[in-house]
């Protein structure tokens, strides 16, 4: 993968969490925050989730990724995580946005919290009602 001298960074955003990724041509080292993937994102099914672009397009081992992330929870940063590494496999390797983009790898989540509501004690949730 030659990543571009302007912008070698990719970025995904979900929810409240944003992921700056970085990958280079190596054995597969990974490394989210300084550690380890399970250990960051602590359960399988997040990181399973976060890396699941590098298995669709059978290029497990050959990035090295380094991977800063910051805000929200873990959820919404291993979505973050995984729309960024589809964007940065993508611009690396053109022959590769079409998997990516039929396993809806290189599409951002638009699902946010709702805000509340003035009046209301939440976003959907109502007080009590009182007839009398």
């Amino acid at each position: 993968m030659t990543t571009a001298t302007t912008n070698p960074t990719r970025t995904g955003r979900r929810k409240e969490a944003v992921a700056r990724v970085r990958l280079t041509a190596g054995p597969g080292k990974l490394t989210v925050n300084g550690r380890t993937p399970l250990e960051y994102l602590k359960r399988e099914t997040l990181v399973s989730t976060a890396l699941r672009a590098f298995a669709v397009t059978n290029t497990v081992g050959k990035f090295n990724l380094d991977a800063t992330l910051q805000g929200g929870g873990l959820s919404g940063q291993a979505g973050a995580l995984r729309l960024a590494i589809g964007r940065a496999l993508a611009r690396g390797d053109e022959s590769l946005r079409a998997i990516l983009g039929r396993e809806g790898l290189l599409t951002r989540d638009p699902r946010m919290k709702e805000r509340k509501k003035y009046g209301q004690p939440g976003a959907r949730k109502r007080f009590q009602f009182s007839k009398r």
